[in-house]
């Protein structure tokens, strides 16, 4: 008996819309041969939502989201909208949308393919078989805190102000789901903060330090300065297995751990919200990248994060692990056959567009189906 699942799909600005279509194609594909339909919805976010509604969170967008199994974003934002009062750009539809499905935990996974090691800045040798997880926590920190905003005073200067702000229940949360990931992968766990300088952290790592102690005795826990942090992933990133931190931090490691991989346009997200009374958990799956309005409407976008994040969701909302092996696989045969779009293309050698890499990764499922359970 097949089970539909419902999935919205928030495409957003930029080249959003044309990644998205080609992750489509992959569920469509599944949905063809597999015990779980995927029944698709659209709604509106970000930059074209405010062209079209006058907000970039349209109350539509919300209702939908609320009711979804899982959202699959493609991207916001774009210098059009630059000029805006910051209440009304692009982005703030996309931390609304986390603020409103309590989006708290943002799973970045930093996963070399072999194929692409050479893509990266790195030596080889330091990012051959990289495989780490990041774990930022998404609706705290700087982008949410209280009190926020720029101010006149009296005297004619300006003084703009934001709040790095945690409750201990915000980082307990977090940590709890870093050391479950990292109980199932390899039993160690790094969290990172700047307790040095700022109380707000130093309270995060005594948070982290108790719920480690409590809970979690199997897996080794370990403490990193953020500044330091930063250092590390790029002279030794095979050190960390999981990495915890917080919204602002996370945010720029993550950042920094993609281009390890050789481009932002391979990794993939998740961000997962509590479960609710009856056990639901609110998800939204987004490729890394942004909107890359330098290159929107030309077809020559990698779709690859977004496709991977499909991938994320089937493994994390459907628990269809056979069928997100399957596609990670597809990617690495692909990748492996020399397929690429230009942001991983070598100097000199031949690209595809955005639409030719999904046909490629359908070619690839096909090929290799039967030895997962499905129907070629």
């Amino acid at each position: 008996m097949s089970v539909t699942k419902n999935i919205l799909l928030l495409a957003g600005d930029g080249i959003g819309p044309e990644v998205v279509a080609e992750a489509v194609k992959i569920l469509e594909w599944l949905g063809a041969r597999g015990n779980v339909k995927f029944a698709l919805d659209s709604a509106l976010i970000g930059g074209i939502a405010y062209d079209q509604t006058g907000t970039p969170l349209p109350a539509e967008t919300i209702e939908k989201a609320k009711k979804a199994d899982a959202i699959l974003l493609g991207a916001v934002g774009g210098p059009k909208w630059e000029a805006l009062d910051y209440a009304v750009r692009p982005e703030r539809g996309l931390l609304g949308i986390r603020k409103e499905l309590g989006l708290f935990a943002n799973l970045r996974p930093a996963l070399c393919f072999e194929a692409l090691a050479e893509a990266s800045t790195l030596k080889q040798e330091v990012i051959s078989g990289l495989d780490i997880m990041i774990v930022r926590e998404l609706t705290g920190d700087l982008y949410f805190g209280e009190p926020r905003g720029v101010e006149t005073l009296a005297d004619g200067s300006r003084v703009g102000r934001n709040t790095m702000l945690y409750h201990d229940w915000e980082v307990q949360r977090i940590a709890r789901v870093a050391f479950e990931l990292a109980r199932k992968r390899g039993s160690k766990l790094c969290s990172v903060d700047k307790a040095n300088v700022l109380e707000c952290t130093e309270m995060w790592r005594e948070e982290v330090q108790k719920i480690g102690d409590a809970e979690y005795k199997d897996v080794s826990l370990s403490h990193m300065y953020v500044d330091n942090a930063a250092m590390q992933l790029v002279r030794n990133p095979k050190q960390f297995d999981v990495m915890v931190t917080g919204n602002m931090f996370g945010d720029i490691l993550s950042d920094c751990a993609s281009m390890l991989t050789g481009s932002l346009g391979m990794l993939p997200s998740a961000s997962l919200g509590a479960p609710d009374a009856n056990g639901k958990i609110a998800a939204l799956y987004e490729p890394v990248h942004g909107s890359a309005p330098d290159i929107a409407g030309q077809n020559k976008a990698n779709p690859l994060a977004t496709i991977l994040s499909v991938g994320m969701m089937l493994r994390y909302s459907f628990d269809l692990s056979k069928e997100a092996d399957l596609l990670d696989a597809a990617v690495a045969k692909v990748l492996a056959d020399g397929v690429r779009t230009a942001d991983i293309a070598s100097k000199g050698n031949p690209t595809i567009s955005t639409q030719e890499m999904g046909k490629a990764i359908i070619a690839a499922l096909d090929g290799m189906a039967a030895q997962y359970g499905l129907a070629a």
